[in-house]
């Protein structure tokens, strides 16, 4: 048995160990997961790392704290602050007093995104594709890429949100994920065929606009379906045996997604970490050697990367190891989010490395994906880590969406209208 106090851990047989020696553990490699299809049982986990709360609509309000009064002073004359973003790619973000929601893995589900959209309370219902979140603050935490056949068309049509959301005094922002490093790479193994031909109509369509990029993109999701639709009308529709036709694909993605290419410096204008007032926003997990190396350092590595960017012009750009290469690395960690079977270290031992990461970087709390959640949006480690990829994309899982709301310092799990709300309190940080 252990004990924690003041950080220190205390084993059973009276040696401690300290916080720092247990960052080691997270550097080695962790399997990826294979996933099975199970069937689904809403609620909440009582995992190995701890015992969450019941939910309840009728649980007690949390007393007033230190994080709520900060809240308040975000009010002057009853208007909130104007949102402050620092870092290129957007790497910190100062927006007190203001509702957060995030919404997990995508996987080219362009139905399902709009479902968890209007979940979200952000996305208009009635098919316009308008803003409705005021001055939400929106985050993706990536893997928008693979498994599906309407990629650029949700990448549209988060980017058309985020101007409205602007106007509104909101924003929209996103993390990359593994799948979006993996195609900027140039692996294509888990690529649609109707992703494919979505690259083919884009860049004809791009043509029509002589090039003009952000209007071909902003517009796509307003035109993706009618092109869809000629396509699968057309007498050369898609056959996995054509490989001219897939050749014609797999150029069209090269010319989009390399690095230096259109839709790669589109993804280089997102972090792989982002920090939106106490929360980190991250695909795989943050860990202490990551704070270490420096986040804003790592965002730019990649954001330049993917931009084509290189020292040396006679070689391509380095791909950033730390953050996008193995196991260990931000989009690929799955220590925070694996089942407790699956699990190669203790519950403690965990929960050290998250709090040591937490506290390098100040933050109170972290949220990530990457990992279906066969039981839906949970939180672990003290209510630490919270774990949102429910796998809802009909690539994955195909499990109802689900989205995690953050406001005045409580954090609910938002599911489709045919469920009641739940409500976990979160803990009162000093």
């Amino acid at each position: 048995m252990t004990s924690s106090d003041g950080g220190k851990l205390t084993h059973g047989d009276g040696t401690s160990t300290h916080p720092k020696r247990l960052a080691e553990i997270a550097a080695q490699s962790i399997t990826a997961p294979v996933y099975r299809r199970r069937s689904f049982v809403r609620g909440c986990r009582e995992g190995s790392a701890t015992k969450m709360a019941a939910f309840s609509l009728n649980s007690l309000p949390v007393p007033p704290s230190k994080h709520q009064k900060a809240a308040d002073c975000s009010h002057v004359n009853g208007v909130l602050k104007p949102i402050v973003v620092t870092g290129n790619p957007p790497t910190f973000v100062s927006a007190p007093g203001r509702r957060i929601v995030a919404v997990g893995d995508l996987h080219g589900d362009l139905a399902q995104t709009r479902c968890a959209l209007e979940l979200a309370g952000v996305l208009s219902p009635d098919g316009q594709d308008l803003w409705i979140g005021g001055e939400t603050i929106l985050v993706q935490l990536g893997d928008i890429l693979d498994r599906g056949e309407d990629e650029i068309a949700i990448l549209s049509l988060l980017r058309s949100l985020n101007i409205q959301a602007k106007s509104d005094g909101g924003a929209v922002f996103q993390v990359n994920g593994n799948h979006e490093t993996m195609n900027v790479e140039g692996d294509f193994r888990y690529v649609d065929h109707g992703a494919f031909d979505e690259c083919i109509d884009f860049l004809e369509y791009l043509n029509e606009h002589e090039g003009n990029w952000k209007d071909a993109f902003v517009g796509w999701i307003n035109v993706c379906e009618r092109w869809k639709e000629n396509r699968r009308m057309s007498q050369n529709y898609w056959n996995p045996w054509n490989l001219m036709k897939r050749q014609k694909g797999i150029i069209a993605r090269s010319t989009l997604l390399r690095p230096g290419g259109p839709l790669a410096c589109e993804l280089a204008q997102h972090a792989v970490v982002l920090k939106v007032d106490d929360w980190i926003f991250c695909h795989g997990g943050l860990l202490p050697h990551h704070v270490a190396y420096g986040i804003e350092r790592m965002n730019k590595e990649v954001s330049h990367w993917m931009q084509g960017f290189s020292e040396d012009d006679d070689y391509s750009p380095e791909i950033p190891f730390i953050a996008t290469r193995g196991y260990d690395s931000v989009v690929w960690n799955r220590l925070y989010s694996r089942d407790s079977a699956d699990r190669k270290y203790q519950s403690w031992q965990i929960s050290s490395i998250v709090e040591e990461a937490l506290q390098a970087v100040g933050a109170k709390g972290m949220v990530v994906g990457h990992t279906p959640q066969f039981n839906g949006v949970n939180c672990r480690y003290n209510q630490r880590i919270w774990c949102i990829d429910v796998g809802m994309s009909s690539g994955v899982l195909n499990s109802r969406p689900e989205v995690l709301e953050i406001k005045d310092n409580k954090a609910r799990v938002l599911r489709n209208q045919s469920y009641l709300f739940d409500e976990l309190e979160v803990m009162d940080y000093l």
